[in-house]
């Protein structure tokens, strides 16, 4: 198949990148990363996190991160909201989009939410409506597509199976992710196959981690069968607090400049993605695990 023409990234470096600091990163710091990726050309920006702060503290400033955004015009700025409380919260916000997440393995399910997948999917249904009747869209994410920290290989089925269920819940676009970066592109392209029986492409992102190093190949190979939304994170940023040993999302600037080689056009100035991912792993004293942002910082 052809590649897309277009493809959409969704920045999720402000909320899924930082969450797992160890140290507090100021709201203001958030606030100028959020600024710069916008200025940087992404229009698409996941800022916070409406979860409790005793689970994931860096994110208990939510409120303070989405009431002090310098929106700029055709920028969406979304939230997660894994229930109605956290909707609910992000609606005093005045969001226009929030996400939900599951899992598409049972084992991570129980770890990170504290509910089986079918549970999971129960406690959805009431913020789908709410924020339905608000008029916000939703997200949904499926985590372990493809392999899970607990339960080893995932069946291509139960993902197509948890990406079904939260369409016909509402969901506009669900976001398929390799939490724990073990893919590989025939896996990739396998998994895709069997959800896209179940979901239409065109409301599929891929949402890959870069732990063993094949991020990027496994893009590619979506890319290949029409995938045109892209989950990705400044720097590399991020991890997964349930998955030890997961790194980062793949880089944003990698994934620009991959895209950039293909002719595909993103709307995105990767020398100003590169500049930010420089600013914001020195100002948090992380290293920074986009290749393509440390070869052009060293020019």
């Amino acid at each position: 198949m052809a590649f897309p023409k277009q493809v959409r990234l969704v920045e999720v470096g402000p909320r899924d990148g930082l969450q797992n600091e160890a140290e507090p990163i100021a709201t203001a710091t958030k606030l100028e990363l959020i600024d710069r990726l916008g200025a940087a050309g992404l229009t698409h920006i996941e800022a916070a996190s409406f979860v409790s702060p005793k689970w994931v503290p860096q994110m208990a400033d939510h409120r303070e991160v989405m009431a002090g955004l310098t929106r700029r015009p055709g920028i969406v700025y979304s939230a997660l909201t894994p229930n109605l409380k956290g909707l609910e919260a992000a609606l005093e916000c005045g969001v226009e989009e929030v996400a939900v997440f599951g899992a598409a393995s049972e084992a991570f399910s129980r770890k990170n939410i504290n509910c089986s997948v079918a549970e999971s999917l129960e406690r959805f249904a009431p913020v789908l409506a709410r924020a339905q009747e608000a008029n916000v869209r939703v997200r949904g994410y499926v985590s372990c597509v493809l392999g899970c920290p607990y339960e080893g290989e995932i069946a291509p089925a139960k993902v197509a199976e948890v990406s079904k269920a939260l369409l016909e819940m509402g969901c506009y676009e669900i976001s398929l992710g390799d939490t724990i970066g073990v893919g590989t592109p025939l896996k990739a392209k396998r998994m895709l196959e069997a959800v896209s029986r179940e979901v239409p492409m065109a409301k599929l992102a891929a949402h890959f981690h870069d732990t063993y190093g094949q991020a990027l190949a496994n893009l590619y190979a979506v890319l290949e069968e029409g995938v045109a939304v892209i989950d990705s994170s400044v720097a590399g940023l991020g991890g997964c607090p349930y998955a030890k040993g997961a790194s980062g999302n793949v880089a944003s600037e990698d994934v620009v400049y991959l895209l950039n080689g293909l002719g595909i056009e993103t709307g995105i100035d990767l020398d100003k993605l590169a500049e930010t991912g420089s600013w914001i792993t020195q100002t948090i004293g992380r290293p920074n695990r986009s290749k393509v942002g440390v070869a052009l910082a060293a020019k």
